[in-house]
């Protein structure tokens, strides 16, 4: 059994602004190497994300840019199965490749969050993000640190595996699968099995489509998408038209501005570019 869990921080909402990475190499359950590397995104940190991981400008002075280090990011994963908590950190990486016109790593890629969802019942529908799940198995990490997530994330695995009896092999075909094999609840206003159910998502700015067809897009991921911004939301998604507010010194979206306060106050919400978000959908369908 062998794998490789990794784990991106970034410098602002646009996905690719990879500014730390964190890879943890495990062969028979056991650690075999580790890296740990600040990355300079080129390009600007916002406030808020400041406050989640602690990195700006003067961390990342000196380091090197993603193009400098994707060939050893590929030595790491390439024909590999490569482990990450929810599809973001495989998304990101997708993402910073085409801005640097980089290949991908040839990895298989396994989130260990539809495997929580699967292995602990208390998390099927809820409560499945790193911080809650490694809480109730009493794995102590400092969150937003690059390289403890991405120990996190393996912990995670390596704990399904040995509670469930599924071995790595066999989580690859069990992730495709109902979390409930004996139940098919597919509905409209959220798939129950959808690898983003439970969350709550709000549309911000101008999209590149209606606001309903972009609403029937996520439908079947098991979003629920409300109309404002409030302590259950979970994921905000600004339009690419709008990105020019996400710079320095511009003027956000109402919605957009209440979930930086929240984020603030430790609300766990993602704010993704539009772009950014039908990638992530379009990778889980691949």
């Amino acid at each position: 059994m062998e794998f490789v869990a990794l784990d991106f921080e970034t410098a602002n909402a646009d996905i690719s602004s990879i500014c730390q990475i964190g890879l943890v190499h495990f062969k028979d359950g056991t650690l075999q190497e580790e890296w740990k590397a600040y990355v300079d995104p080129e390009d600007f940190f916002d406030e808020i994300n400041i406050s989640i991981h602690g990195i700006d400008e003067n961390t990342v002075k000196g380091a090197p840019n993603l193009r400098d280090i994707s060939s050893r990011i590929c030595s790491y994963l390439d024909n590999r199965i490569a482990i990450c908590h929810t599809h973001f950190d495989r998304v990101a990486l997708h993402k910073a490749c085409e801005k640097y016109s980089l290949r991908m790593p040839t990895c298989t890629w396994l989130d260990s969050a539809r495997i929580t969802r699967r292995t602990w019942d208390q998390c099927a529908y809820k409560g499945y993000g790193l911080g809650n799940v490694c809480a109730i198995l009493g794995y102590q990490f400092v969150q937003h640190d690059a390289l403890e997530d991405a120990k996190a994330a393996a912990h995670v695995l390596l704990a399904a595996i040995e509670k469930t009896g599924i071995d790595l092999q066999g989580w690859l075909k069990r992730v495709k699968q109902p979390i409930d094999p004996s139940v098919s609840n597919i509905s409209r206003e959220g798939n129950p099995d959808g690898f983003l159910y439970g969350e709550v998502l709000v549309f911000t700015g101008t999209l590149e489509v209606t606001r309903r067809e972009a609403a029937d897009m996520v439908a079947n991921t098991g979003c629920a998408v409300a109309t404002g911004v409030t302590k259950n939301t979970t994921i905000v998604v600004v339009g690419d038209v709008d990105a020019r507010k996400l710079a320095p010194g511009q003027v956000k979206y109402a919605k957009h501005r209440k979930a930086e306060k929240l984020i603030a106050q430790g609300y766990p919400i993602k704010i993704y570019r539009e772009s950014d978000f039908k990638a992530l959908i379009l990778a889980e369908n691949e």
